[in-house]
């Protein structure tokens, strides 16, 4: 059986091209590779919801990460150096 391989590491910056976080960029926390999917520090954070324990006598509301498709993201160093696009011209042969 094939593992997937990744170009996205942990500890990698990484930013977000397309979706509702678009152009967020972050530090990826965690690779989860059977979901094919990223976790970024600061980015997409959602809210969960924890039940009442002895820590919490009350219960609380967390915020954390939620993760985020690998195709969705991008390594920051390639984002940064953008290659200038420019018209092909032809020659005409005289």
């Amino acid at each position: 059986m094939n593992r997937p391989n990744f170009p996205v590491k942990k500890g990698d910056t990484v930013v977000v091209v397309t979706g509702n976080q678009k152009g967020a960029t972050g530090k990826v926390l965690q690779v989860l590779p059977k979901k094919s999917q990223v976790l970024i520090e600061g980015v997409r954070i959602i809210k969960k919801h924890q039940r009442k324990s002895q820590d919490n006598p009350q219960g609380r509301i967390v915020e954390r990460e939620g993760p985020i498709h690998i195709s969705n993201v991008k390594i920051a160093e390639t984002v940064e150096k953008p290659k200038k696009a420019t018209k092909a011209k032809k020659k005409k042969a005289a």
